[in-house]
Parts: C-alpha cells; sequence; structure tokens
C-alpha cells in the first residue's frame, strides 16, 4: 500500500440504513471505521429517508420472524445508549381474505414460530379498530408488538453514536474505483484514497453498478416507489396508541398488498402499496417526480376500508426499492474476496432489520461468520 494512503480497519461504503448501522457496531468491536457517502447524509435519493417505516414480527416466512426476535432486542439498545425514542409500538393488524395465499403462509409460519398473535373476525377488528371497515369474510391477524421506526432518526443515530466510538463519516464523497490489494482494499474518491483491511458495501440502488466492476453481477432492479401521507379527518384517532400499523392482503384488487402507519408528528396517515411499479436497471434513470394521478388511483383503497383517512394530500414523494428476484435479501461475503462483505437487495421490507443487519455485517467481516441465519440470502442463490 501506498503511504499516502488514509488506513482503516474497515471501510463502509453507503451511509443510508445497512451502512449506519454497520458503522455504530464496527467502532463496537473497536474498529478504525470510514462511513462513506456519495450524498449528504438523511438525502432523499435512496431508500432509507423519512418520518416512518414498519418494525414487526409479523412475517410469511420464519427465518425472518426469528431475526426480528434478534432485531427487537437491539432498538432497545440503541434507544438506550441514543437516549430517545426510535421505536413506536402501536399493534398491527393484517387482514384480508383467508383465502389469500399471503394470509395463509403468514398464518402457517406464526404457529411454526409460537409468535403470540390474536386471529380476528371482522367484527372483533371492527370493534377493536373502528377506523376500518372490512369486506364480509375477512378475517384480521392483530400482533401486538408491531410499530413504527423514526426512520431518519435511526439512520443519524447510528451514525451520531458510530462518530462518538471514533468512526471517520464523510458525505459528498462518491468513491470512483475500488482495487484489491492482496488480503486489502484500496477505496478512490475524489478526496482521495482509503486503505482498509475490509470493505462493506451497502450502496442500496447504487450496488449494482459498484458490484459489477468487482466481478459480480447481482439481478438487481430498481423500483422508485410512491409513498402518500393523507391528513385524517380526526388527527387522534389515527395517532400511535389509537391507530395500528396495517397491511391488507388484497393482491387480487391492487396488485400487491397496501400498507399503512398512523400520522407521527403532523405526518398524515402513510398509505401506499408494497410493489407494483416499474422497475429500471439503474438509479441515473429514476424519476422522482411524483405522481398526482397515481394519488387519486391510490385513494381507493382509504376510500374503502379508511374512509377516515381519505383527507388531503399531506405530501407525496419517491423512494427506492431495491429488488431481488426472489425479494429476499442479499447478506454474503464475495466469493473471490473475502475481505468485501455484501448487502443488498432489501426489497422494500428490510429497515427494520437494520441494526440487526448492521451487527451481522461486522460479524461477517471481522470473524468471517456470524450465529444469525443468513442461510436465505446467499450470492450463491443467483
Amino acid at each position: 500500500m501506498s503511504a499516502n494512503v488514509n488506513e482503516f480497519d474497515a471501510i463502509v461504503l453507503g451511509a443510508g440504513a445497512m451502512g449506519s448501522a454497520a458503522a455504530y457496531y464496527l467502532t463496537q468491536a473497536r474498529q478504525r471505521v470510514l462511513l462513506l457517502e456519495q450524498f449528504e447524509l438523511d438525502h432523499q435519493k435512496g431508500s432509507s429517508h423519512g418520518p416512518s417505516r414498519v418494525i414487526r414480527y409479523s412475517y410469511d416466512n420464519p427465518i425472518y420472524v426469528n431475526l426480528m426476535r434478534d432485531a427487537y432486542p437491539l432498538w432497545f439498545a440503541l434507544q438506550e445508549a441514543a437516549g430517545e425514542q426510535l421505536y413506536f409500538k402501536t399493534g398491527g393488524i393484517d387482514f384480508g381474505l383467508p383465502s389469500e395465499p399471503t394470509m395463509q403462509n403468514l398464518k402457517a409460519s406464526l404457529k411454526q414460530t409460537n409468535l403470540p398473535h390474536d386471529r380476528l373476525s371482522t367484527h372483533e377488528a371492527q370493534k377493536l379498530f373502528p377506523q376500518f371497515r372490512f369486506d364480509e369474510g375477512m378475517e384480521a391477524i392483530y400482533q401486538e408488538d408491531t410499530g413504527f421506526l423514526a426512520a431518519s432518526r435511526c439512520v443519524l443515530t447510528h451514525i451520531r453514536l458510530a462518530q462518538a466510538s471514533g468512526a471517520t463519516v464523510l458525505d459528498q464523497t462518491p468513491v470512483m474505483r475500488i482495487g484489491v490489494k492482496g488480503d486489502r482494499v484500496e477505496v478512490q474518491t475524489a478526496r482521495g484514497k482509503y486503505g482498509g483491511d475490509r470493505l462493506i458495501v451497502t450502496a442500496g440502488s447504487w450496488a449494482k453498478r459498484i458490484l459489477a466492476e468487482q466481478g459480480i453481477d447481482l439481478p438487481l432492479r430498481v423500483m422508485p416507489c410512491q409513498l402518500a401521507f393523507f391528513e385524517p379527518d380526526n388527527p387522534t384517532d389515527y395517532e400511535p396508541g389509537r391507530f395500528p400499523v396495517f397491511i391488507a392482503h388484497l393482491n387480487a384488487d391492487y396488485g400487491e398488498s397496501p400498507y399503512g402507519i398512523p400520522t407521527y408528528q403532523g405526518s398524515g396517515v402513510k398509505i401506499t402499496p408494497f410493489y407494483g411499479w416499474k422497475t429500471v436497471s439503474d438509479p441515473s434513470e429514476v424519476d422522482y417526480t411524483p405522481d398526482l394521478e397515481w394519488i387519486e388511483r391510490l385513494r381507493e383503497f382509504p376510500r374503502r376500508y379508511i374512509p377516515g383517512a381519505n383527507g388531503k394530500l399531506v405530501s407525496t414523494r419517491r423512494c427506492l426499492y431495491t429488488v431481488t428476484p426472489d425479494k429476499h435479501f442479499v447478506i454474503d461475503r464475495h466469493p473471490n474476496y473475502p475481505q468485501i462483505v455484501i448487502s443488498a437487495g432489501f426489497s422494500g421490507h428490510g429497515f427494520k432489520f437494520s441494526t440487526l443487519v448492521g451487527k451481522i455485517l461486522m460479524e461477517l467481516a471481522i470473524a468471517g461468520k456470524t450465529d444469525h441465519d443468513v442461510s436465505l440470502f446467499k450470492l450463491s442463490r443467483f
């Protein structure tokens, strides 16, 4: 390595949800850490910015349920270390017809993992949450620990605590080139060259482009999704403690399950489908301009199922999902360069895992292994 290279134990590429968490846990392991971000911190061009993201145990795959059993305690510990609330418990309902495959898979997963939950009839669900209107024959599954995370604050908290433990954080610093030198890495930026024993790639929608230079062609697609926040008729009825996080298993009617989050600090009720937008191959192709016509089409859902949340549009914007073909994550070491750890393709449902993913990435980078079950997320499946 050349003498003018700035040396670190670990370099983290991307300061969104996963990268900020990785930097934090690396500093807790007493590593000298460099966290690089091509844009400003907490920027709106990627996947991690915003007032809220869902956190839940309820998943249709037992691996995710068990990972969340590991993630929740880490969020509680992060809150304590930060001295501020990041997790807001609201309870959550999944509702739809019992015949919906996603409802059937969810019930099977909850049974297999022995996750505490309540199965509610339409009448029981209506009594518990009178804001909703349910179709005849629907059922609901209630899980009390569901809630939301204050998304931008979570990212900035991980960064702040990492810096307090000695991490160097450089934003507005795009990476121009990554080189492998023996068992080390070099990262060239416009600010200079940096060297490290390990590199963790958490570049979100830019991961495909970066990893291609390292000989990995991940089948990642970028999905610009549009979020919408609506002003409810009576805001207090739609705040945490009165209104739950929800997922509506209405795939036949809406293509993908709409979901929502209570209003928080005047944000309005968040409502949007999980998927359903056209994908592109690279973020450079993304049009961030919101589609107001889409907002009017979306209103059909609250008009039918949550009529009190169908008020004026408070705000809307586009963010990015980085989607794998199976919608599962990618968490693995580079097959040829074990000093490079890869984290990508979180497919619109990864934020709730981010503090755990950061810990896993730290373990893979330092020890080359983790006790957490990441078998679903191997590169070799592609």
